[in-house]
């Protein structure tokens, strides 16, 4: 079968499309056909080599995959069931980016019937990232929730999921331009200008990218970041700011209760661009390019 392996760390001229074993499932997990995978951040840096204790080459990458079960094992689901999952590439070294790859039944669940495969794709890593954080900061309906990196895959979505449970959602981006994109995203109020953030003005702040607006989050708030290179959340006990910086786990339930909010139409899929898996070169020359409307999706 094919896989997308590095054999040394660097640019994307180090990515190669090499035949591999198939592998063969365990007690506990399931064989799936991938249809469609998706590059992102972490990506692009595993096969740079920027991250701290990620797995040595040779490897394979990719975090998500959506694709149909060809072998459930005794307990997975039964055989031609369309799913979607993400693989803690770093902590485990299995990649998904490759023709059949044997994945953790409770890391997996049913895709969403709305969208196509290509597009289910897109949403495990941001999703669960999103729906997690939002889980920690306990965001409820009627509070105010600041989103930094709205445009971006995991704050897009958490703009979404903040608006289906209810919340009044606001967002920071970098560019004037991504304004009305979020906004169209059901964001109440957009800025490109951190110094208009209201100051103590909201119950809780999601940050995407290290942005550090503490002073936009009240007193008694609650303060998460997922840009775990920025470092630390600055310490905000003198105000009684519970603070986090969030790393996303494998979660099968989550991904489920991901698909059923999809289905019901609260949440979008979004798609910059498509390659076939023998660009994958070229794929990632296109995230790298940055100013993405969309994911890049790898479809197989």
């Amino acid at each position: 079968m094919r896989a997308v392996r590095i054999d040394r760390f660097g640019g994307p001229d180090v990515l190669t499309l090499a035949e591999v074993p198939a592998p063969r499932p365990r007690d506990g997990e399931v064989l799936v056909r991938v249809v469609a995978s998706a590059v992102n951040p972490v990506d692009d840096k595993t096969r740079d080599g920027a991250i701290e204790g990620s797995p040595l080459p040779p490897t394979t990458l990719g975090w998500e995959l959506a694709g149909v079960v060809v072998d459930g094992g005794t307990a997975g689901p039964p055989v031609g069931e369309r799913v979607f999952g993400m693989s803690h590439q770093l902590g485990t070294g299995r990649g998904t980016w490759a023709d059949l790859v044997a994945m953790p039944v409770e890391a997996l669940a049913v895709a969403p019937l709305a969208v196509s495969l290509v597009e289910a794709a897109t949403l495990p890593l941001p999703g669960l990232t999103a729906l997690q954080t939002l889980d920690w900061l306990d965001v409820r309906e009627g509070e105010r929730l600041l989103v930094t990196g709205g445009a971006g895959a995991v704050g897009g979505l958490a703009v979404q999921l903040a608006r289906a449970r209810g919340a009044r959602v606001d967002a920071l981006v970098s560019r004037a331009d991504q304004v009305a994109v979020v906004e169209e995203l059901g964001a109440g109020w957009v800025t490109a200008d951190r110094a208009a953030l209201p100051v103590a003005g909201y119950d809780a702040v999601f940050d995407t990218f290290g942005a550090f607006v503490t002073d936009a989050v009240a007193d008694g708030g609650r303060y998460a970041s997922i840009a775990t290179q920025a470092g630390p959340v600055p310490d905000l006990s003198h105000r009684a700011v519970r603070t986090t910086v969030n790393q996303v786990r494998e979660d099968g339930p989550g991904l489920a209760e991901l698909a059923r909010i999809v289905d019901t139409g609260q949440v979008r899929a979004r798609i910059d661009s498509e390659y076939g898996l023998r660009d994958v070169r070229e794929a990632h020359e296109r995230f790298r390019r940055g100013r993405l409307t969309g994911k890049v999706v790898l479809v197989f």
